[in-house]
């Protein structure tokens, strides 16, 4: 009898590389963002983060650089809630000859409608909104002269889907995000960029305000995730087939119920 055969193994590709894919990572010093570009630069990517805080930067480049197998990371400050700072990004994205992956991570927790003021309001959704919106499109287009596969990966929150009374303002910030990720899929899709959307749970970070300890004994309870295991989930959808498209992510901590 004839041996079977099966075209499966034709079929099932490869997982992409990183390895000299140009990343921009919003919000790349410190956090979630910081681990991201870690991760990436360990995986061969040309790796490029900006922050508002020099020190915060340099600090982050500094590790970068024990990470980096494929280049140099390129680190700045730039402040991505104007418009002066958006065009000092993307001329560096230009210097740099380009994007292929954009991860738009910068955001800023903030609490209630009942707090703050206009001026601080306006300043998050500039952050958390307008920032996700322009660098979104400065990336598409450059994307899409360049005739390239690009990937635009935003980094969301749960906050879209619990809408806790207690951070109104952030919530409102992070359900724009939302919808706006899958309008922009849509829209994007046909140009040959992908639009994959990540939202975690509560992660050790900044955002965090309770002390060190008490988040560190959270992680041991299954409570709060690590800033590493976003950081593998971005990893995942930018490494998936072609034929692959992680469109939403929902990643939570194994004992967040709510």
């Amino acid at each position: 009898m004839a041996e079977h055969q099966t075209t499966q193994p034709a079929l099932a590709g490869k997982q992409k590389s990183l390895a000299g894919k140009k990343v921009l990572i919003t919000g790349g010093t410190t956090g979630i963002g910081r681990e991201i570009a870690r991760k990436l630069a360990q995986e061969g990517a040309m790796v490029m983060i900006f922050g508002r805080d020099e020190s915060a930067m340099n600090e982050a480049l500094e590790s970068l650089l024990e990470s980096a197998t494929d280049g140099d990371p390129i680190g700045f400050t730039a402040d991505v809630a104007t418009e002066d700072g958006i065009r000092k990004i993307f001329s560096e994205v230009d210097a740099q000859g380009g994007i292929d992956v954009l991860v738009n991570n910068a955001a800023l927790g903030y609490q209630g409608i009942l707090s703050g003021n206009y001026e601080e309001w306006q300043y998050i959704l500039n952050v958390n909104v307008l920032g996700y919106l322009a660098c979104t499109h400065e990336a598409a287009k450059r994307m899409a002269a360049a005739g390239t596969k690009g990937h635009i990966v935003y980094i969301g929150s749960m906050s879209a889907d619990t809408r806790e009374a207690k951070s109104s303002v952030y919530v409102a910030t992070k359900s724009g995000i939302q919808g706006f990720a899958e309008a922009a899929r849509k829209e994007l899709n046909p140009k040959g960029i992908r639009v994959s959307l990540i939202e975690p749970g509560a992660v050790d970070t900044d955002m965090q305000e309770q002390p060190s300890d008490e988040k560190r004994q959270q992680i041991e309870e299954e409570k709060m995730l690590m800033a590493e295991d976003i950081a593998d989930a971005v990893h995942f959808v930018l490494t998936r087939p072609e034929r692959c498209d992680v469109v939403e992510m929902k990643i939570r901590p194994k004992q967040q119920l709510i």
